[in-house]
């Protein structure tokens, strides 16, 4: 391809700059520094039109994504809330707790959960049970 002869004018230390950097990227002269440079620079003008055109489509697609798992999470914690209940009244008409008992126990569980951040092994509660 042939080149055409470009003058341009630039401040010294902007040259110092060139002199400084054209080796380290391997460049053979500090023209094609120049020119390397300038395409760049273009390409980030370019990519900039990009993200602001992206940007947009992203965030709605995140955002649906956000609400389609917040639903799909609902529903499943609904039915685990109605197992849960069925669980509580099959509990209490097998079995007849005292007010105080069931008092302290839900202040234990709740000491509990928030030691364990929420997460609930069956396996340790046969185990506490057992102690």
């Amino acid at each position: 391809m042939e080149k055409i002869r470009f003058q341009f004018w630039t401040l010294p230390q902007t040259m110092r700059l060139v002199e400084q950097h054209y080796k380290e990227d391997n460049c053979k002269s500090q023209s094609e520094f120049i020119e390397k440079s300038i395409k760049f620079y273009t390409a980030y003008l370019d990519e900039e039109k990009h993200v602001n055109y992206l940007s947009p489509l992203i965030t709605e697609t995140v955002a649906a994504t956000i609400k389609g798992s917040e639903q799909h999470i609902t529903r499943i914690l609904f039915k685990v809330a109605v197992e849960l209940g069925k669980l509580s009244h099959m509990l209490a008409a097998a079995n007849d707790v005292d007010e105080e008992t069931l008092a302290e126990l839900h202040r234990m569980c709740v000491t509990e959960v928030r030691k364990i951040n929420g997460i609930i092994a069956y396996e340790d509660a046969v185990e506490y049970q057992k102690e």
